[in-house]
């Protein structure tokens, strides 16, 4: 029987795991919620009461509320990471191609889950000092950085280069980076915010061609 990922199984699997699972438990169901209510609905009171347990128990594990939000963006840079990491490796002979793959991928991961896809960027409400946040951040950063530095046949550009050059080029690869981000970010922003709504039953397009239609534009 396949398992059921519902706010409800998750908070009766917080009461029935020990001490050590429930971390991981109370982070499922912590997503969920987010989900459903958004930031504002997802506090430590919240998620004992959805999980059955006592209040003080959730900051055993989190310590605070930022800490709590930390945690739950955490997961969504790591799924972030994943979704780059495979769409990268799709196409890893064609540099136009895994930059449009790898745009598909960030776009998704914002579609399919909206409301961690604001958190993550709610720098307000989280804290890049705790471990995971600062890891599952930087490998998502790494994982674009490193697709766009790789030429056709996996050989970083201007390799062998004076030092001079290579700075040039480090700056011209952040640069590039900026660009495909604000592009792609800015994209599903407007998609999970509706903003596209409009644009989309007008051209009878679903958003997977519309972005591909935003690239080819830019040739």
């Amino acid at each position: 029987m396949k398992a059921s990922n519902s706010p409800r199984d998750a908070a009766a699997a917080a009461r029935r795991y020990h001490h050590g699972d429930l971390h991981a438990t109370l982070l499922r169901l912590a997503l969920d919620m987010l989900e459903q209510h958004g930031v504002e609905g997802l506090t430590l009171r919240a998620l004992a009461r959805e999980a059955g347990i006592s209040h003080a128990a959730p900051k055993n594990h989190f310590d605070d509320l930022t800490g709590l939000l930390s945690e739950v963006a955490a997961v969504g840079y790591a799924r972030l990471a994943d979704a780059l990491e495979e769409a990268a490796a799709g196409a890893p002979d064609d540099p136009r191609r895994r930059m449009v793959a790898l745009g598909h991928a960030y776009v998704a991961r914002a579609h399919a889950q909206p409301g961690l896809f604001r958190l993550m960027f709610r720098d307000a409400c989280l804290d890049f000092q705790r471990p995971a946040l600062r890891d599952a951040s930087a490998r998502s950063r790494s994982v674009m950085l490193d697709a766009l530095s790789h030429g056709p046949r996996g050989e970083a550009p201007g390799a062998g280069s004076k030092a001079g050059a290579k700075a040039g080029a480090d700056a011209g690869l952040e640069v590039a980076l900026v660009a495909a981000w604000s592009l792609v970010h800015g994209y599903a922003v407007l998609l999970t915010d509706g903003r596209l709504d409009r644009a989309l039953e007008h051209t009878g397009m679903a958003w997977e061609a519309m972005l591909d239609g935003v690239f080819a534009s830019l040739r």
